[in-house]
């Protein structure tokens, strides 16, 4: 089996993240990871807390806590939102670990050997009433592309078009708010992405045959724009630090490198973390991972990454010219799944803004997985989608309540009424089995070739098709009526929806696996199962006559109009 290396943007520390960032990258890397297990593959899902730069230190300055203290803090309260979300990451990392401090580090030394980092002279705004060089976030203006007046000195959120903070019109300090700016010199490391222009473009042309066409064509728009050099450090007092022995002038003023440097490395030093983290007896070689050609440790690998589409530029320009500059092996990206955005009644989540329903919040109101299936069926992959309130109430009750909790509950109450708490016997399956089992792997080949081709939103549509399916077979069977003149055929239907019952716990569980778990424990059984193949698909007779079996709880409570109105007055939802 292939070994399938995964990585989902890297969440910034700065706060809670929402629901717009769950559906753009770590969701849909779990669900992946979940299946691609199931299929008895080898995969290491990696992700780490984004730690660096300036809203770092901003948002730890609000905290009034030292930003190392803030941090480790935040990293803690998101890795615990996560595992409330159910998120099944092998390791999630932190970017200010001295691992990826080290790789960084490594990086650097590598690039300025072959020629493409090197000091350059710069003009930067200075602050007079803080007192300090002021880099990328700690100004914000007017963007000059499209005039929104809120954008960072380091990328405007509106347009998304990559920013220097001299671009800005119209600055302000985000520390103190003032406007007593001025441009000083200074000096800083550039890496010379112009001079891997062509093996960059070479790297996507290759690589990005297979990326779906928002990947691609964000890619292709940069390098058709032209790389430019780009200031790999700045002026702050939390980063990796450069190295003193490389450049030993630019590490006593404090310089760090840019936050955009060392992020995606941190996936590497998230890697190394894990296998640093084995316990005593375990093996565990994060190089395998990352580094070597085909001929050796990494050429088996085959590499996803999960992210927004905002984050597209840096993945699959940037991080490539910080590799392929190295001059080493380094694994890159093989495959790219971009996310438009989720929107909120048509507005944009926004963390900075507190706008929209973040990940917190959600788990307080309901169990993650009404939130997890939901952002899958809505899954923004062909264009930016809008929730509301109505639509994920909607989605909830016809799909999770209705068609597969309902199929459940009834299924098992009238069971255990008629025939006790031991699956019934029966008949043999007849026809109508024959053609309920063809269905099932004719839907459940559907849902692997989407989830293979990380469609999410269409596998989910497979899923509850697959659900449907066993609604229609009991309104065709009607045991509520053999009951009536033939108790075996009765016990026939209900041992065959059993089954389905049992399949549905397996192929659920990459989207919904609290859920599974609890129709996996119905039968005794709690840990997950490996795939369901085309013939127990077929046969739907994993669970025999005489197996004991429990009734639980109701599985998902329907949305009421109560419930929509207080959460429309808790989070807003009018149409703007």
């Amino acid at each position: 089996m292939t070994r399938h290396l995964i990585t989902s943007a890297l969440p910034y520390i700065n706060g809670i993240k929402h629901l717009g960032n769950m559906v753009g990258s770590m969701l849909p890397a779990d669900v992946y990871a979940r299946y691609l297990r199931q299929r008895g593959h080898d995969v290491l899902y990696i992700c780490a807390t984004d730690e660096h730069g300036t809203p770092a230190e901003l948002a730890a300055k609000a905290a009034g806590l030292p930003v190392a203290e803030f941090c480790a803090r935040a990293h803690d309260a998101q890795k615990a939102v996560y595992d409330g979300f159910g998120l099944s990451f092998d390791y999630f990392g932190r970017t200010s670990s001295a691992q990826n401090i080290e790789i960084t580090q490594h990086f650097a030394r590598q690039l300025k050997a072959n020629g493409f980092i090197e000091e350059r002279s710069t003009r930067q705004v200075y602050s007079l009433a803080d007192e300090r060089f002021l880099p990328d976030r700690y100004i914000v203006g007017t963007c000059p592309f499209c005039g929104y007046e809120a954008a960072r000195g380091d990328q405007c959120e509106n347009c998304t078009r990559v920013l220097d903070p001299t671009d800005l019109l119209n600055p302000r300090s985000a520390v103190s708010g003032s406007t007593e700016l001025e441009v000083r010199e200074t000096t800083h490391l550039f890496l010379l992405q112009s001079k891997l222009e062509g093996e960059v473009e070479a790297f996507v042309a290759e690589a990005g045959k297979e990326w779906p066409v928002l990947a691609s064509s964000i890619a292709r728009k940069w390098l058709t724009e032209g790389l430019h050099d780009r200031a790999i450090t700045r002026d702050l007092e939390w980063g990796v630090p450069v190295p003193a022995d490389v450049w030993p002038e630019l590490a006593a003023e404090g310089k760090v490198f840019y936050v955009w440097f060392d992020a995606p490395i941190g996936y590497i030093g998230a890697t190394k973390e894990w296998a640093d983290a084995a316990g005593a007896g375990e093996e565990r070689d994060w190089r395998s991972w990352w580094y070597g050609t085909d001929e050796d440790a990494a050429g088996g690998v085959r590499y996803t990454e999960f992210m927004a589409k905002d984050n597209v530029p840096f993945h699959t320009v940037m991080f490539p010219a910080t590799e392929l500059g190295t001059r080493e092996p380094w694994k890159k990206v093989d495959y790219v799944k971009a996310f438009n955005w989720l929107t909120y009644y048509g507005g944009k989540f926004s963390t900075s803004q507190n706008r929209g329903i973040f990940i917190d919040d959600a788990l307080e109101l309901l169990p993650a997985d009404y939130w997890r299936y939901f952002l899958m069926a809505s899954a923004p992959e062909s264009d930016d989608a809008s929730f509301s309130w109505e639509h994920f109430s909607a989605i909830v009750n016809k799909d999770l309540a209705d068609t597969l909790g309902n199929f459940v509950n009834r299924v098992l109450t009238f069971s255990r009424k008629r025939f006790g708490d031991e699956v019934p016997g029966g008949h043999a399956a007849g026809e109508a089995e024959a053609r309920l089992g063809a269905e099932v792997a004719r839907l459940l080949a559907e849902y692997e070739e989407h989830l293979d081709a990380l469609q999410f939103r269409k596998a989910a549509f497979a899923l509850r098709a697959l659900w449907s399916a066993g609604n229609s077979y009991l309104e065709e069977k009607a045991p509520w009526l053999e009951i009536k003149s033939d108790p075996e055929a009765a016990a026939l239907t209900l041992r065959t929806a059993m089954n389905l019952i049992r399949l549905y716990a397996v192929v659920s569980e990459p989207i919904i696996p609290a859920t599974a778990q609890v129709m996996r424990s119905v039968f005794g059984t709690v840990a997950a199962d490996r795939w369901v193949t085309a013939e127990q698909a077929t046969a739907l007779d994993t669970v025999p006559a005489g197996a004991p079996f429990t009734v639980p709880p109701v599985l998902f409570a329907k949305i009421t109009e109560d419930d929509l109105v207080a959460y429309r007055e808790r989070f807003g939802g009018a149409e703007e």
